[in-house]
This record gives C-alpha cells, sequence and structure tokens, in this order.
C-alpha cells in the first residue's frame, strides 16, 4: 500500500473553498437580534444604549455602535470565561476555519494572548528558548512567570537595519547545548514580513522534546490564500497567535489565540490564565468584530478583498523598481502584502514625515533606513497610484533635514546578567540614561511599533544603546 504525503495547500484550498459556501456569524448574528429587539434595562453599561453619553461622543461613534456597547450576559449573547452561547459558536468557527483544535478570542490584542501562553506555559526558573525580536508582552509575560530566558538571535539585515529570519539551525544548536529548555517562542514573520522556515525548526522542536509557541500576530491572513506563506498551525507549531485587529478586518484590540490539533499543551492551563488576565466585561463589539473578520476572509467577498491586497502590493512592487534612488525590501522570503521601501538621501523618520506632511500619506511605521507599508485588504489600487506618483516626486527632490541621531531599531545582541522577573523587582533607581552605561537595566524600553525591546530588565546599558534611547532622560536601573 502506498501512501502519499498531506498537501497543506490543497487543505487550505478545501478550506477556503467550503467556508466561502457556508460562512456563518453566530456572534454577529446574536448582536443583530439583540439590537433589533431592546429591552428594558438595569444593569451595565451605564450609558443605557446611548442614552447617557456626551452628545459630542455619541455625534463621532453613532447612534448603532452605542446600542450594542455590551457586555457578556444578557440577551442569550453567550459568555467568553467560561466560554458559552453564541460566543462559543464563534470561537468553533474560527478553529475550523483556521484548522486549530481549539480558538481563543482575546480582546485586549495578542499582548494578552501572549501573556497567557507565558502565565499558563512556563514556570519560574524554567528556560526559554525566545528570539531576540519578541514583542514586549512576551516579556512582560516572562516577568510574571518568572521563567529563564535564553536568546536565538535572528539574522541581522544590517543594510535595512531590521531582524531577518531565525535559522532552524541557530535553534538547534541552542538546545543541543542546553536540553533544559523545553519550550522554544519565535516571532513569524517579523514585524516587515520576512518569514522563517517553520516547518524545520518545529521538526528540531520536536526532535529535542520542546514546544513551540508562533506569535505570527502579523500572519492572519495566510490560512486564506496560497499566494501568502503557510500559517504555523499547519507547520508543527503548538500554539499560535494572530491579530486579526492587525490586518484581518478586526476591530483594534481583537485577536485570537490558536491551540493546534496536535498541540502538547493542556486547554485547561490556557483557559485559566486568560480568564484571569482578561477584563470581567469583554466589549461584545470586539467579539463580534472577530466573527465577521472570520466569516469576511472566509467569504467570496472576502477572498476577492485578500487577492485584491496581493494584486495592489505587487503592482506596487513592481512600479517602485522604476523609481529612482527608491529600494524596496525582495528577493527574501517574505509576506508580499508587507512593503519595506528605503529612499537613498532620506532616513526612514524623514521619508515618513514627509509623506505625512506634504502628502497627507499615514504609514505603518518609520524606522532608522526606511518605512513599512500595509496593503490591507481594505486598499484600493488609485491609492498606491498616488503613493507611487508621491514617490516619484520625492526621489527628484533635495530636502534639508537638520542630523538627529534618532534610531529605533537596535540589532545587538543583549548581554543578560540577571533573570528578568529578578530585574524587575529588585530595588532600583532612576539615572541619567547617560550616566546609566554599564549598569543593569530593570526596566523595558520598547517602541510601539513594532514593539521590540530595546532594553529589557538584567541587561546591562551600553553606549550603542543610547541613540535609541532618545525619547528618555532618565533609566531606571538596579540600585547598588
Amino acid at each position: 500500500m502506498t501512501t502519499s504525503k498531506i498537501s497543506f495547500s490543497s487543505i487550505k484550498d478545501n478550506i477556503i473553498k467550503t467556508l466561502a459556501r457556508t460562512e456563518k456569524t453566530p456572534l454577529v448574528d446574536a448582536m443583530l437580534a439583540y439590537k433589533n429587539k431592546p429591552m428594558t434595562g438595569f444593569h451595565i453599561p451605564g450609558h443605557n444604549r446611548g442614552m447617557g453619553v456626551y452628545p459630542k461622543f455619541a455625534e463621532l461613534v453613532g447612534n448603532d455602535v452605542l446600542n450594542i456597547d455590551t457586555t457578556d450576559e444578557f440577551d442569550n449573547l453567550g459568555t467568553l470565561h467560561p466560554v458559552s452561547g453564541a460566543i462559543k459558536e464563534a470561537q468553533e468557527c474560527a478553529a475550523s476555519a483556521y484548522g486549530a483544535r481549539t480558538t481563543y478570542f482575546v480582546t485586549g490584542g495578542s499582548t494578552v494572548a501572549n501573556l497567557a501562553l507565558a502565565f499558563a506555559l512556563t514556570n519560574p526558573f524554567e528556560e526559554v528558548l525566545i528570539g531576540r525580536n519578541c514583542h514586549r508582552s512576551v516579556l512582560t509575560g516572562l516577568i510574571i512567570s518568572g521563567a529563564k530566558v535564553n536568546w536565538v538571535i535572528p539574522r541581522k539585515l544590517k543594510n535595512w537595519a531590521i531582524f531577518g529570519n531565525i535559522e532552524a539551525d541557530d535553534i538547534e544548536e541552542k538546545l543541543q547545548k542546553n536540553r533544559n529548555i523545553k519550550l522554544v517562542w519565535i516571532t513569524n514573520p517579523t514585524y516587515e514580513g520576512i518569514v522563517s522556515d517553520v516547518k524545520k525548526i518545529s521538526e528540531v522542536c520536536k526532535k529535542y522534546k520542546a514546544s513551540l509557541i508562533v506569535d505570527e500576530a502579523h500572519g492572519c491572513l495566510w490560512n486564506f490564500n496560497n499566494k501568502l506563506p503557510e500559517t504555523a498551525i499547519n507547520q508543527g507549531a503548538d500554539a499560535v497567535v494572530h491579530s486579526l485587529h492587525k490586518t484581518g478586518g478586526a476591530m483594534t484590540q481583537a485577536s485570537m489565540l490558536h491551540i493546534t490539533k496536535n498541540s502538547s499543551f493542556e486547554e485547561e492551563k490556557v483557559e485559566h490564565a486568560l480568564k484571569l488576565l482578561h477584563t470581567t466585561s469583554p466589549s461584545l463589539l470586539l467579539l463580534a468584530s472577530l466573527d465577521a473578520a472570520r466569516a469576511n476572509l472566509s467569504s467570496s467577498l472576502g477572498q476577492k478583498m485578500l487577492e485584491g491586497a496581493i494584486e495592489n502590493a505587487i503592482y506596487f512592487r513592481e512600479e517602485a523598481r522604476t523609481i529612482e534612488n527608491l529600494s524596496v525590501l525582495e528577493n527574501i522570503d517574505h509576506d508580499v502584502t508587507k512593503i519595506f521601501i528605503k529612499m537613498k538621501g532620506l532616513s526612514g523618520l524623514q521619508l515618513e514625515e514627509i509623506l505625512e506632511k506634504d502628502y497627507d500619506i499615514e504609514v505603518e511605521s518609520a524606522s532608522d533606513e526606511g518605512i513599512l507599508l500595509l496593503s490591507n485588504i481594505g486598499g484600493k489600487r488609485e491609492e498606491f497610484e498616488y503613493l507611487i506618483k508621491s514617490l516619484k516626486e520625492i526621489s527628484q527632490k533635495k530636502y534639508d533635514f537638520e542630523y538627529k541621531n534618532v534610531k529605533i531599531m537596535p540589532l545587538l545582541d543583549p548581554e543578560i546578567v540577571m533573570n528578568l522577573r529578578e530585574a524587575y523587582f529588585s530595588p532600583k533607581e532612576y539615572i541619567d540614561k547617560f550616566d546609566a552605561i554599564g549598569r543593569i537595566s530593570s526596566q523595558v524600553v520598547a517602541l510601539c511599533p513594532p514593539g521590540i525591546s530595546i532594553l529589557l530588565p538584567g541587561e546591562i546599558i551600553k553606549k550603542e544603546h543610547l541613540p535609541y534611547l532618545f525619547n528618555y532622560d532618565k533609566i531606571e536601573v538596579i540600585k547598588e
């Protein structure tokens, strides 16, 4: 008897085709029923469907929004903890769409998802291998748990001043040298869309009996189009985090946490951590937006939107190559919808300022060398045409900027001398940043976006950090 390898691409095709025909919106439907059949209420929220709201704010957000601003306790909407009713049905639909064993809705963004994973799955002084480009929320979670951090350093794209992919060989080297590490936690893709080989990393983790968490916050679209990278859910990760509010069409702060089908993690521990860390009054607006975002991405309309976003990104890249003095990050494994560019003679911050002030164009972020642009599912071709036109004009102009030694993304290997939690709770003092060289940081310093730490508790402060601390006059250090 012969067996054939499972094609994740064909699985994705089948999922997309099936859900495009049968997408359900249990929570959105329950919210519509709540909206269309109002009851006399003597409960929170106290604005009583907008009647007690300051008129100017009501004008800003609209009566419909206020009318459905409620919590998860009334009108058969279900509860988040323990999950029940329409919320439970919506989470099950999301798990089916993403191919997960269990999916949790999170109303505190991927920050709460990362905190919950750290709180549930790591213990004091237990060793965890973390990518240096992790989001600050991962560090915060490990401060809470008290786990000991080992670092794997991503490749560095110094000409672009950003981190690149994490190599499986680097992870294997770390696991081979330290058999106490039983959890690996990486960020994929990077903020700029660079992709690591998660399948190979997963195989390494299994070889050394280590679990794998992937913070895939910026990859929530991947399961819905074959032109995008493969999600870690299908590549051996035990848990995956998605920020649906970033690029998936959900409202700000709305994210998902997935436990994969072959995960070694116990759902009960994750659920307990989420309950401890979540608000007891979750916004039904945010939860319903997750239900709607999943349904939209699964639908024929959402598929068209996503295909349009990919086509717009390809169009931009082709046109950008013809612009003098402009470079586009490519020829690397990446998510095509995330576009990182730089202009000769301008820093990323300067290019961002020109686009915003002279052309009314807002970009996702700026770093030392360039800017990040997102081709979103709500984007239009004419917006990209205007962007190309603007960049062509900028490339031909001479700008006289005052030089400032301001930097965003340090590509430094951290020198860690204390455990995160120990350093955070040690006696501390605030001192001038120029006097802090050689001292031990007791705080997380990270600019958002992208939320990657410049300094973390227990790290030796060096003179190389100073250009990245332009927003700080004083730094919190461990008291000598």
